[in-house]
This record gives C-alpha cells, sequence and structure tokens, in this order.
C-alpha cells in the first residue's frame, strides 16, 4: 500500500491567531499541530478523523491528529510552525530559506 505523500505547508487563520497569543502558547502549538489528509487518501489508509499518524520525512518525524481537509490524493498539508519545521530539511539550494513544499512523507497510522 502506498503511504508515500507529497507535504505542503502554508498558513492558516488559527495559525496566525495563535502567534498573537505567542509562539510558544498553548494555543499556537495546537494550531500548528496537526495534519490534513484528503478523503479518499484516510479511507485508502484506513485513517479516521482525530487518529493519530506518524509522519516521517528525511529530516524527522512527528505524530499529529489527522484532520480532513479538501485535498487531492497524495497531498497532506502540514500549518508553517514547529511540527512542520521537524519535517524540513535544512539545506537550501543556495536560496537561504529551506523548501517548505513538495516534501515527500511517509504517512502512517499508528
Amino acid at each position: 500500500m502506498e503511504r508515500r505523500f507529497t507535504l505542503i505547508t502554508g498558513r492558516t487563520r488559527e495559525q496566525a491567531l495563535g502567534l498573537h497569543k505567542g509562539a510558544g502558547s498553548p494555543f499556537y502549538l495546537k494550531a500548528t499541530s496537526f495534519v490534513e489528509m484528503g478523503a479518499a487518501d484516510m479511507t485508502r489508509l484506513g485513517i479516521n478523523e482525530g487518529q493519530i499518524v506518524r509522519l516521517r520525512s528525511a529530516a524527522g518525524h512527528v505524530e499529529v491528529p489527522v484532520r480532513r481537509g479538501d485535498l487531492p490524493p497524495g497531498i497532506v498539508f502540514i500549518p508553517m510552525g514547529p511540527t512542520a519545521n521537524t519535517l524540513v530539511e535544512t539545506g537550501t539550494f543556495g536560496t537561504g530559506t529551506p523548501s517548505f513544499k513538495g516534501l515527500q512523507v511517509e504517512v502512517e497510522p499508528i
């Protein structure tokens, strides 16, 4: 069963509200500590909304709850923040900024 996905990261409204409370605040950490996945991929992997999954990239791994999102098959989304940063490789390819989009991750239900 294929468990490889392309991870994209981005900003969310909840994340922005959390930043006003502080990047270390419980609100901010909750707002940035989940993965969105499309319904078809959730069904294929036998994952239910709220279930904890492990995402693994070449840089590291995280364990987060799943939210159902309106995403095409093969794509997962995590808001920018500490959770996503764990999965982002530090190489910048001369740009000075690591790649926050198009990362390859493996998703495993736990």
